[in-house]
């Protein structure tokens, strides 16, 4: 018991725990739609992609959070706009501006004289270190995204499963798109001070996957997404607390270890589903 109420004596990690259930619940919501319309590999390229807008913020001395904000949106929206007005396939235009946005911060990175070391955190995470300022900026933009989210359901869930239908019924599925982008972006830029841009399409994904491999019901798949997501970041929050290892790794290890104990044993894939599926001998 001790070894689970010690850590919560410390004002930091109380911040970190707060800051773990809002982004496992934001990440989950969000990645569940994500890996429905098997769009994940745009959560790495956006997360990519925000890192210009963190090495700007560092420059000017401004909010990283604003920065990789601006530049995780621009970019998704952008995404949208080359893949519709282009009338290529969503991925090239993925590969294409992921790429470039990278490079460009990657340019503006070696612009700065000598070792950042506060840029670190946004390449490999930290929830640790989240201060009382950045923790109010993660639950604003979180709080945003969810209500979006609830407020746009039946728009999002049929132009899901049926953009088609979606189209000829009037629902103007364009618009829609470029705002589910922002929301990916924005779920993105919440998560990247828990595990920062390079595993942060784990957190995306790997819930809603796991989810996935469980159950076909739209209700039940996403209430699992989001019991995998918050609890994966509390357990991985408190490993990395008691094994002094990077949280952000420890959190996606974590979601990665559910992940295939779901693929090995779950009702729908795993080894217990096949040997169900075997007919037992004829006497």
């Amino acid at each position: 018991m001790d070894a689970l109420l010690n850590p919560v004596s410390h004002p930091f990690f109380v911040r970190a725990l707060v800051a773990a259930v809002l982004v496992g619940a934001v990440c989950a919501v969000v990645g569940t739609f994500v890996v429905l319309r098997g769009l994940a590999f745009i959560g790495d390229a956006i997360s990519h992609a925000a890192f210009p807008g963190v090495v700007a913020a560092f420059i000017l001395d401004g909010p990283y959070l604003l920065g990789a904000g601006l530049a995780a949106v621009t970019t998704a929206l952008a995404i949208g706009f080359v893949s519709r007005r282009a009338r290529i396939r969503a991925d090239t235009a993925i590969g294409v501006l992921f790429a470039g946005s990278f490079a460009l911060g990657i340019f503006m990175f070696s612009t700065i004289q000598g070792y950042v070391a506060d840029l670190s955190s946004f390449l490999f995470g930290n929830i640790l270190a989240i201060g009382p300022d950045e923790l109010t900026g993660l639950a604003i933009l979180g709080g945003l995204v969810l209500l979006t989210v609830l407020a746009l359901w039946k728009e999002l869930l049929f132009a899901t499963f049926d953009p088609l239908g979606a189209a000829a019924s009037g629902l103007r599925v364009g618009l829609l798109e470029y705002v589910f982008l922002a929301l990916v972006a924005l779920t993105i830029v919440v998560s990247i001070q828990a595990v920062g841009i390079i595993l942060v399409v784990a957190m995306l994904v790997t819930p809603a996957a796991t989810a996935q491999l469980l159950t076909v019901r739209f209700g039940l798949l996403l209430g699992l997404a989001i019991v995998i997501g918050v609890g994966s970041a509390i357990a991985g929050l408190y490993l990395s607390y008691w094994l002094e290892a990077a949280s952000g790794a420890t959190i996606v290890l974590v979601e990665t270890a559910l992940f295939l104990v779901a693929l090995l044993l779950g009702p729908r894939t795993g080894v217990l589903a096949r040997r169900a599926e075997v007919p037992a001998p004829v006497e």
